[in-house]
This record gives C-alpha cells, sequence and structure tokens, in this order.
C-alpha cells in the first residue's frame, strides 16, 4: 500500500487538527473543516489504510485517530524538505536582546525565557562548546578597607566577579599592580589552568598571602560553575498541557528537567545540521516518550556553536517551532559575533 498524494493531505489535516485540539479526530471533522472534495465513506477508508500504514493511532474503539510518531517525522520532514518554513518577526525578535547584556550567560539565560515566553513550551539553551574559555584580564577594585571586588573576564565573554577579603594596607594603586601582574602571569590560561598556578604564585608573593588564596577560592568555584550552566525556561509550560495531566508524568518530566548534566546531553546538537527534530521514541528517554525535541544552533564570532532547543508534546506546532529556532540562532550568531565575547564587560 503507497502513500499517495490523498493520504498525504488528509494526514496533514489530522496532524494540524490535533495539534489545535488535542482531541482525537474522526472523518466527520475532516469533512466539515476541511474542503477535500471527498466524502465521509472515502476519508474513513484513507483514515483505516494511513492506520494500517502506521502514521495513526487509535486510542478507544469508538474515538477517532491520533497521529503517531512516524506520522509527525513524515509530517516535519516534509517540512523540512519543502522549505515550508516562515521566518519568524526578525525585528520584534531582535527587540528581546538590544539590551547590551553584562556577559553571554546573562544573553543565555534571557533567550532560554523568551524561547518559552514565544513558543508555550519548554527552552533549553546551551552555552558554546568547543576549548575552554581563557582569561583575558583580571581586576581588583577597592569596595572597603578590606575587601576588593574581584572580576575575571575570559575570550569567551563569561564574566565572574566577588568580593574577596584584602589586607587593610593594600589601597587602590596597590591593586591595581596586583590585577596587572596577575593578569600577566594568567592571561591566555584556562580557569583550570590557573587554580593550578596558584600555590606557586602564593609561594612568590606571600606578603599578599590573604589576597590569593582568596582569589584561589574564587577561581576554583568560578572554573567549577563553567561546565555546568544550562539556561532552561517555561518548565510548567508543559504541565497545561493535557498529556501532562497524569501527576506521575509530570513529575518524571520536572525531576528530569532539575538534571541539568543529563539535560545538556539530551539537547545537545552535534554537527552542522541547521535543525535536528526527534519525535517521541526517537529521544531515546522515557521521560520523553510522549516528548519532541527540537533543535537548532548558533555561532559565537570565534567559531564556538552552542545550542537553543524547544521540548514540547509531539504534536507541537513544528512549522512556528522551527521559524521561531531559526530566527533566535541568527539573533544570536548576529549578537556574539557584533559584540564578540572578548570586549563584553
Amino acid at each position: 500500500m503507497d502513500m499517495d498524494e490523498r493520504k498525504l493531505r488528509i494526514l496533514q489535516a489530522i496532524i494540524d487538527d490535533y495539534i489545535l485540539t488535542a482531541v482525537p479526530v474522526g472523518s466527520r471533522t475532516i469533512t466539515k473543516k476541511y474542503d477535500m472534495g471527498l466524502s465521509p465513506a472515502t476519508i474513513r477508508n484513507e483514515m483505516s489504510d494511513l492506520e494500517e500504514l502506521g502514521y495513526l493511532d487509535q486510542p478507544h474503539i469508538s474515538a477517532g485517530r491520533i497521529p503517531s510518531a512516524k506520522a509527525y517525522r513524515l509530517y516535519v520532514d516534509q517540512l523540512l524538505r519543502s522549505g515550508r518554513i516562515a521566518s519568524a518577526n526578525e525585528e520584534a525578535l531582535r527587540g528581546h536582546f538590544t539590551g547590551r547584556m553584562r556577559q553571554m550567560e546573562d544573553v543565555i539565560d534571557h533567550a532560554a525565557q523568551v524561547l518559552s515566553s514565544l513558543t508555550k513550551y519548554t527552552a533549553v539553551v546551551l552555552p558554546p562548546t568547543g576549548s575552554e574559555p581563557r582569561i583575558r584580564t583580571i581586576q581588583l577594585v577597592p569596595v572597603s578597607e578590606n575587601s576588593a571586588l574581584t572580576v575575571i573576564v575570559t575570550d569567551a565573554g563569561i564574566v565572574r566577579d566577588t568580593v574577596i577579603r584584602v589586607s587593610e594596607e593594600l589601597d587602590s594603586d596597590t591593586l591595581y599592580a596586583i590585577s596587572r601582574s596577575l593578569t600577566q602571569t594568567l592571561k591566555g590560561k584556562t580557569l583550570h589552568e590557573a587554580v593550578e598556578c596558584m600555590p606557586g604564585m602564593i609561594a612568590a608573593m606571600q606578603e599578599n598571602e590573604m589576597l590569593l588564596r582568596g582569589f584561589g577560592n574564587f577561581l576554583n568555584a568560578a572554573d567549577g560553575e563553567s561546565h555546568h550552566h544550562v539556561a532552561v525556561g517555561g518548565t510548567s509550560n508543559m504541565l497545561s498541557y493535557p498529556e501532562y495531566s497524569d501527576m506521575e508524568k509530570a513529575r518524571s518530566f520536572l525531576s528530569l528537567m532539575e538534571t541539568r548534566d543529563r539535560l545538556a546531553d539530551i539537547v545537545s546538537q552535534q554537527g552542522e545540521m541547521a535543525f535536528t527534530v526527534r519525535i517521541g521514541p526517537e529521544t531515546g528517554v522515557p521521560e520523553m516518550a510522549d516528548c519532541s525535541i527540537v533543535t537548532a544552533t548558533y555561532t559565537t564570532g570565534n567559531g564556538r556553536q552552542g545550542t537553543i532547543g524547544v521540548i514540547g508534546p509531539t504534536r507541537m506546532e513544528y512549522s512556528r517551532v522551527l521559524s521561531i529556532l531559526g530566527t533566535m540562532g541568527h539573533q544570536l550568531s548576529e549578537l556574539f559575533t557584533d559584540h564578540p565575547g572578548d570586549d563584553r564587560r
């Protein structure tokens, strides 16, 4: 049995209707809402064939049909092959990123919130992968007699700051000199490499031991944070869909959203593909058997690649999600190219 044009038209109508309503679709619904010039009996026969081909499921004997994961896969592949993905309004989306943010992570967090708000699904944004960020500058600024604001700026746009204790004898000029010395010694090193340098630096500059120990603790904490930043937005959005009205299923999903490392592995997109779409069982994650994950990439000025993704029910509005992801990926790439990380303060 072949998938001909008529079956495709009926299957698309069923998918479109189910995406909007979450209600199983019957032949009478297709006849009334979609002008196909076909009798209800013909539509019923075609729906039976589509079920036999594995594109439709029938939850209950008397109910209509719902699309299967196989149907959504065909639907998405048709969208991607035909190019039927309209561009989201770039100017409107650009407005969400016009403010010059303090660091890359601010942008990533904000992007996750914007993406979840626009799609009404759960959004995940991952920072660029690749070589570890390297230190560009270190600054020590006095804030009181015995404390100083310490700021590390890396070439990836990541900024870390904290307040550390210093000797009361260290004035602003001395702190500036120490800042220059730290920058000259640690510039170009990863945070982890800088941590390993600290014992030797403490031994060589014993007169500033308290400051350097505080700075070393700060470096160590910053090194740990740099590997685990995963921005998530709209986690509770999924609970508004009937697929997640079951408390056990909802609890399982929310628990998964809390495991950031696992979530990063699930969403992370590898390779040069513009989009990836994984539907239902294709995710390989039991907690996401009723979900789809759609991801796109963005690129920073130094060629590092990050991932933006949307998690929603398998009946998500794929065309709209793909459009928004494509536009946001373009906007983030443009932002990080126009304002490279190593110039951000």
